[in-house]
C-alpha cells in the first residue's frame, strides 16, 4: 500500500485493520498526531477481538530484544501488536540537522529533559558509545562535519548543562549490526499470524531500505506538518489546531465564540499538546455553559510562552524598563525556567551582535538611516552573496532590516558586555543561592541602564 496521509487513516481503517491487512505500520512525523493516529489504529485493530499492545520506548529499546518477541509465538489468546514509540530504526546522519533544529527549540521552550533526549539522539546517529559521549562544545568543526554531517553552531555553551539529563538517562547502546536489515529479513521470512508491528518516528530518513520495505509490504502514514511561518504553511498549521479543539470540545459538548478560537490559536500556536490540553481546562472552567467566550479564555489561558519571549525582548530592546521586568514576572509565573529566559536574552543580544559586526566591514557598506527598500535590493543580496553561512540571514528581508536598524544603535562593546553580564547571571543561577527573581531583575535593570542610559552611539 502506497504512502498515505494522516487525514486518509479514518477512511482506510477498514481496509487496513482487517484480518487480512497489512502487519507492519509506520507512523511519521509530529509526535502528538503520530500518537493520536496509532491510538486509532490500535482501537480499530482489537475492535471485537482480544489483543495485547506492548508500548515500548524507543529511547530505551534493545532492538534485538523486540524483534526477537515479535518473532515468536504468544502463549496468550488474540492479537499480540509490539507499538515501539519514537524508533531510531530510521535514523540516519541526513536527519542530523533536524534533530539538532529540535534540541535548540526544546530547549528555547524551557523543555530541558526534551532537549536532552535530542542531543542524546545526535550522539546515537554518530554511533557514540554513552562512554565516549564528549560535550558538544568541544568538539572541532570538524568533528561536526564528520559525525553530524553540518557546521558546528557557534553558541553551544547552554548543552553542557543538559549533560547531567542525558548521563542520567538510558540510552540504548547503538548496536553492533544494522538492526534495520535483520528487521527485513526476519520481516520477509514471515511473522507469527497474530504478531503485529507499530512503529513511530519524528525523523525519518526515506532512502532507508526499512522505509522502503513497510511502504511496499506495510502502511506508512505521513503525520508531518508544514514548519515555518509562511501563509501556506500556516493554514496547514491552523487546520490541525482546529482539527483537535473542535474535537477535544465536541467531547465535552461545548462551542466556543469566533473571536475566543483566534485569540486561542494566537496565544497558543502550533503546539497540537498545549491546544488540546488548554482546551479541555476551558471546557472544565465553563461548566454547565455551553458555550466558552473571551472572558473565559482571558481566565484560563495565558499568552504563550513565545509570545511573552519576544514582549521581553521587545520591551528590552525599546529600554523600557517597567514593561520589561513586567514580562518577566509574568513568565516566571508562568513556570519559564530562568535559564531559557536568559537563552532567550543572550540569543537577541548575540544576534545583533553579530549584525552590527556585519555593518563594521567595510564592503558592503551598510548605511545608518537607509530605508527597507534599498536594504533588502541592494545591501541585503550583496550581503549574502559574500557570507560563507547564511543562516543568520534567513527570514522575511523587512524582519532583517528592522534588526540590522536596531543593531546599529549600539556600539560593539555594549553589546559584548551585555554578553558578559548574561554569563555571570547564568553561573549565580546555577552556582549561588541567590533568589532567581533577583538574579533576573539585577540583570535587566543593570543591562538596561548601562546600555541605554548614556546611550552609547
Amino acid at each position: 500500500m502506497p504512502l498515505i496521509a494522516r487525514t486518509e487513516l479514518a477512511r482506510k481503517l477498514p481496509e487496513i485493520s482487517s484480518d487480512d491487512g497489512p502487519k507492519v505500520f509506520l507512523f511519521f512525523g509530529e509526535r502528538f498526531l503520530c500518537r493520536k493516529a496509532m491510538g486509532e489504529l490500535e482501537k480499530a485493530l482489537l475492535e471485537g477481538c482480544n489483543g495485547t499492545v506492548y508500548a515500548i520506548d524507543g529511547d530505551t529499546e534493545d532492538a534485538s530484544q523486540t524483534l526477537a518477541k515479535l518473532m515468536s509465538y504468544s502463549l496468550l489468546p488474540g492479537k499480540q501488536i509490539y507499538r515501539v514509540n519514537d524508533t531510531r530504526l530510521f535514523h540516519s546522519k541526513n536527519i542530523a540537522a533536524s534533530v539538532w533544529q529540535k534540541a535548540l527549540q526544546a530547549y528555547e521552550s524551557n523543555r530541558l529533559e526534551q532537549s536532552a533526549k535530542y542531543i542524546g539522539e545526535l550522539y546515537h546517529l554518530a554511533s557514540i558509545d554513552k562512554a565516549d559521549r564528549q560535550p558538544l562544545s568541544e568538539m572541532t568543526g570538524e568533528q561536526w562535519q564528520q559525525l553530524f554531517g553540518i557546521e558546528k553552531p557557534r553558541d553551544l555553551g547552554w548543552t553542557e548543562q543538559l549533560h547531567a539529563l542525558l548521563e542520567n538517562s538510558e540510552t540504548a547502546p547503538p548496536a553492533q549490526s544494522d538492526p534495520a536489515q535483520r528487521y527485513i529479513d526476519s520481516l520477509t521470512k514471515g511473522m507469527p499470524p497474530n504478531n503485529m508491528l507499530i512503529l513511530s518516528a519524528e525523523n525519518v530518513d526515506k532512502r532507508k531500505r526499512l522505509f522502503t520495505y513497510i511502504k511496499n509490504n506495510g502502511v506508512v502514514v505521513d503525520c508531518s506538518v508544514a514548519e515555518g511561518g509562511g501563509a501556506a504553511a500556516q493554514r496547514v498549521q491552523k487546520s490541525v489546531l482546529l482539527e483537535m479543539m473542535q474535537e477535544t470540545l465536541k467531547k465535552f459538548d461545548k462551542t466556543i465564540e469566533q473571536g475566543a478560537l483566534d485569540a486561542f490559536l494566537e496565544r497558543v500556536g502550533f503546539h497540537p499538546v498545549a491546544v488540546v490540553t488548554e482546551t479541555e481546562k476551558l471546557a472544565l472552567y465553563c461548566d454547565d455553559h455551553p458555550r466558552i467566550t473571551v472572558d473565559d479564555l482571558n481566565q484560563m489561558v495565558g499568552r504563550s510562552r513565545e509570545d511573552a519571549l519576544f514582549e521581553l525582548t521587545d520591551h528590552f530592546g525599546k529600554a523600557q524598563l517597567g514593561p520589561s521586568l513586567t514580562t518577566l514576572k509574568h513568565l516566571r509565573e508562568n513556570g519559564v525556567h530562568g535559564l531559557a529566559i536568559l537563552a532567550t536574552l543572550r540569543n537577541y543580544v548575540r544576534k545583533l551582535l553579530i549584525f552590527k559586526s556585519l555593518q563594521l566591514q567595510p564592503s558592503p557598506a551598510y548605511q545608518r538611516g537607509m530605508n527597507a527598500k534599498d536594504f533588502q535590493n541592494n545591501y541585503l543580496p550583496k550581503l549574502k552573496e559574500q557570507q560563507q553561512s547564511n543562516d543568520i540571514l534567513k527570514g522575511h528581508p523587512y524582519a532583517l532590516f528592522m534588526s540590522f536598524a536596531k543593531a546599529s544603535q549600539f556600539k560593539t562593546v555594549t553589546l559584548k558586555r551585555w554578553l558578559g553580564q548574561i554569563l555571570d547571571a547564568e553561573f549565580h543561577l546555577k552556582g549561588s543561592g541567590i533568589a532567581e527573581h533577583i538574579i533576573l531583575e539585577q540583570l535587566i535593570i543593570t543591562m538596561v541602564r548601562e546600555g541605554f542610559g548614556r546611550r552609547q552611539l
